[in-house]
């Protein structure tokens, strides 16, 4: 693996994982220090980490963390989920057979995987369900749809709603892909469309979860 794209994976896994806290300020030198190489290769991934979400930039200030609250998120996620779900009910009627069989595999995959349950499959599995998603935007044949939906979709939080999944919310996921597909396969807008929506709602809670008790104004939304 080359230098550029390993330190890339090393710098990503310690924001993603405990390391750093939302708000926290990032570094090229304590980087470098903390994934032992220099600062080159370390000022690519940031720009790299930059274009994916996964920091931000401030004037005078530089790197650091997003800031996420648990209403932003809640909020998030419920657009998401509306625009998502329409996105869905599009696909369903304009999805061509080829689309399908390629989410088909994409299933196949990560279900294989998350049997497996070893080390990093967390994240390939991400990796796969965001293709898989993709797939399904491109299908409904609608850009400013999806346009809308690709600005409310931010890589970090997808990864980090994968690596806080435990077996039974990671089955619960792949079995709202396994009937999606069966809505698409038989053209039915309004089914895609609600298993799509609880698919993101599950997310939803998985994510605004992590450790804490949900905004008690949002328990009855």
């Amino acid at each position: 693996m080359a230098k550029a794209e390993r330190t890339y994976e090393l710098i990503r896994d310690l924001l993603l994982g405990s390391a750093y806290k939302p708000g926290d300020k990032l570094t090229e030198a304590s980087l470098a220090r903390a994934v032992g190489a220099s600062r080159t290769p370390v000022r690519e991934a940031l720009r790299r980490l930059h274009t994916e979400g996964f920091i931000e930039w401030e004037h005078n200030i530089g790197a650091r963390i997003p800031e996420w609250s648990p209403e932003d998120l809640w909020d998030l996620f419920t657009v998401r989920a509306q625009l998502e779900g329409a996105v869905a009910q599009r696909a369903a009627h304009r999805i061509t057979a080829e689309e399908l069989e390629q989410l088909r595999e994409l299933s196949r995959r990560m279900e294989a995987m998350a049997e497996q349950a070893e080390p990093g499959h967390l994240d390939q599995i991400a990796e796969l369900n965001g293709r898989f998603h993709q797939i399904v935007m491109n299908a409904s044949r609608n850009q400013r749809l999806s346009s809308l939906l690709s600005a409310l979709v931010q890589v970090p939080l997808v990864y980090r709603t994968f690596r806080q999944y435990d077996r039974d919310a990671l089955s619960r996921s792949m079995a709202h892909h396994r009937e999606v597909l069966v809505a698409f396969a038989n053209r039915d807008g309004e089914w895609a469309q609600s298993i799509m929506q609880s698919h993101i709602y599950s997310a939803r809670s998985t994510l605004t979860n992590m450790g804490r008790a949900k905004n008690p104004d949002t328990e009855s939304d």
